[in-house]
């Protein structure tokens, strides 16, 4: 999805850096780039769109956007080079940050989403916390794109999920720190969303966070694209950051249908 994307272009220069604390910063920059949340993101649409074995996908994406600019965590870069991959008992929030093209292809039926979600999961991220972080994502992302209102999607996430989300986004700011798991990132990532007047600000909120912000920003995009919309001046500054990476810009546009 287009929100995710942006979101990880946007975070991409804040993931490793001092975290800001705040939510005013220049939004696009030089620096910005695509990371491993972009090409996994696309590599799950890849396999939806063209129903493509998911392993292997995903395996062929990663081996061919491989580098330092990825930041692939360190059990998944094993995995990329495996003849034989298998899941790993990974809760890591890679499982939440690539699922969103799972509710955005399966917008008539929030059964097939959950279904499509747990099939592009299970090959890495196969621990409880892991598909639970994915199916969270994808719930709240389907919800937000069938016009449900944020206070509804914050019900139905925390008590499907058993996730918190009754603290604002000011009342995790303080506190939070660098958290790679899904049940430290995923509640927060939505809460982002869930408190925000349009994509932009949804992204602003979760680097403000100062965690792992391009994975925060990648998932709080895709819900916050639900809610507001995409406005087309984003999708065109984002493809700005894409002339290195041509074939996210291809399954990205095939999935839009433009």
């Amino acid at each position: 999805m287009w929100g995710a994307v942006i979101g990880d272009i946007v975070g991409s220069r804040h993931e490793f850096a001092h975290p800001a604390k705040t939510k005013d910063f220049e939004f696009w920059r030089d620096d910005c780039h695509v990371t491993d949340d972009s090409v996994l993101t696309a590599a799950v649409a890849d396999v939806l769109i063209n129903d493509r074995p998911v392993a292997e996908t995903l395996q062929a994406w990663c081996r061919d956007h491989f580098g330092v600019r990825y930041s692939y965590g360190t059990m998944f870069s094993f995995w990329i080079f495996q003849d034989s991959p298998g899941p790993y008992g990974s809760f890591g929030n890679g499982a939440g940050m690539r699922v969103s093209p799972a509710a955005f292809l399966n917008r008539n039926s929030l059964e097939a989403a959950l279904a499509a979600s747990d099939k592009v999961t299970e090959v890495t991220h196969d621990h409880p916390e892991g598909m639970k972080g994915a199916r969270a994502t994808t719930h709240a992302i389907w919800m937000a794109f069938a016009g449900e209102e944020p206070t509804e999607i914050r019900k139905a996430v925390a008590e499907t999920y058993d996730y918190d989300l009754s603290r604002s986004v000011d009342e995790i700011r303080p506190g939070y720190e660098y958290d790679e798991t899904c049940r430290r990132t995923v509640p927060e990532a939505i809460t982002c969303a869930l408190e925000s007047s349009s994509l932009e600000d949804a992204i602003r909120n979760a680097v403000s966070l100062g965690g792992d912000a391009d994975t925060l920003a990648a998932i709080a995009g895709a819900v916050a694209e639900g809610l507001h919309g995409m406005p087309e001046e984003m999708i065109g500054k984002a493809k700005s950051y894409l002339d290195d990476a041509p074939r996210i810009r291809e399954v990205m546009e095939k999935m839009y249908g433009s």
